[in-house]
């Protein structure tokens, strides 16, 4: 029986239905699962993502590509193949594909996280025969806490800061990490400013009906007072230039899943690290896993041998598709060299 989703050189190709899902060289008909820049290309011809997604992807990719938009659910045929985009939980549009053709159902996760998020619809496990899972967290050492404590930890930092006439500045992801801050803070406490790539996405989000605190740019700033206890949301490349430099003496933190190391935060030199990730931690990846049914699973980029040896060993039939995605930008600066997997396959980074 033919395989609805093979590898080719430009990406993850299904043969019946002759297209691609999120390709990494420009092809005719991509259907892209989010719009981070590792699975939303430019150069293709013809654009499927899900409909909550078309605000930020024209953002991203250019208002003038050719997009058409599903609604979740919703159901269309292509050269026999019917396909169906499902929410993935990852960030705002993000979506599984799910495809059905010759008695057999695929599906293809992309990125996605399992724990609440209050900016993006929630992950919706399909059943399915044949499932493609990521890997980023694909390690048992990464167990993400309760997102209220987490926030109520942003807030105090950031509270302290204000006591101490110091702004706060949170280096994160600008889609998707930033908005998921911005929707669990306490706007209370001071202004809250953001970087330009930040604002650009928050616009996007709000267009979408996402709830979002009131957010400032630099230049919107009308009362200089609000530098010094204002928390900043923005890229670590800005934070490191002269971008920051009108926040005077600030304390510094970043916001990732790979702050749960704290070998991480140390060779980064932060004051804080905040354990926040867009992806699924160990737990959310086996519950996503088994809530498929799938007794093939495909492994993509992150931890895929261990979670490969894993899978197998609990009787499924596992393997991988060597893929050029990766982490998001932000993250890969902060991530660890993988290490090999100690005697009881648990993993060590």
């Amino acid at each position: 029986m033919q395989d609805l989703i093979v590898q080719r050189p430009e990406g993850l190709y299904c043969p019946p239905g002759d297209f691609y899902i999120d390709p990494w060289r420009p092809v005719d008909r991509a259907v892209i699962t989010h719009a981070h820049a590792d699975h939303a290309r430019m150069g293709h011809g013809h654009y499927l993502a899900a409909t909550p997604a078309e605000g930020v992807l024209r953002s991203r990719l250019g208002q003038d590509i050719t997009l058409q938009s599903l609604a979740y659910g919703q159901q269309v045929v292509h050269n026999g193949v019917s396909l169906s985009l499902h929410p993935a939980g990852h960030v705002l549009g993000s979506a599984q594909v799910r495809l059905e053709h010759g008695g057999q159902t695929w599906v293809a996760s992309g990125d996605y996280k399992v724990a609440p998020d209050a900016t993006c619809t929630p992950f919706e496990p399909v059943r399915c025969d044949v499932f493609i899972t990521e890997s980023t967290f694909g390690l048992p050492i990464y167990r993400w806490r309760p997102d209220a404590e987490l926030f109520a930890e942003i807030n105090s930092w950031w509270a302290g800061n204000v006591a101490l006439g110091r702004a706060s500045v949170l280096m994160c992801y600008s889609f998707g990490k930033a908005q998921r801050i911005l929707s669990g803070v306490d706007p209370s406490i001071a202004p809250i400013i953001v970087h330009g790539a930040v604002q650009t996405l928050n616009t996007a989000y709000r267009a979408a009906g996402v709830d979002l605190p009131a957010t400032l740019t630099v230049d919107e700033v009308s009362d200089p007072a609000d530098f010094k206890r204002a928390l900043v949301l923005c890229p670590p490349s800005a934070a490191g230039g002269p971008w920051a430099k009108r926040f005077g003496d600030f304390s510094d933190a970043f916001a990732s899943g790979w702050m749960q190391l704290r070998g991480a935060r140390r060779r980064g030199g932060y004051d804080k690290g905040f354990v926040l990730s867009d992806h699924a931690d160990w737990p959310g990846l086996m519950g996503a896993i088994g809530a498929t049914g799938a007794q093939r699973v495909i492994v993509t980029h992150g931890s895929v041998p261990v979670l490969v040896r894993y899978l197998s060993e609990q009787g499924l039939q596992a393997e991988a598709f060597h893929t050029e995605y990766g982490d998001d930008p932000v993250e890969e600066q902060v991530q660890p060299a993988p290490g090999p997997p100690d005697a009881a396959g648990q993993g060590a980074p």
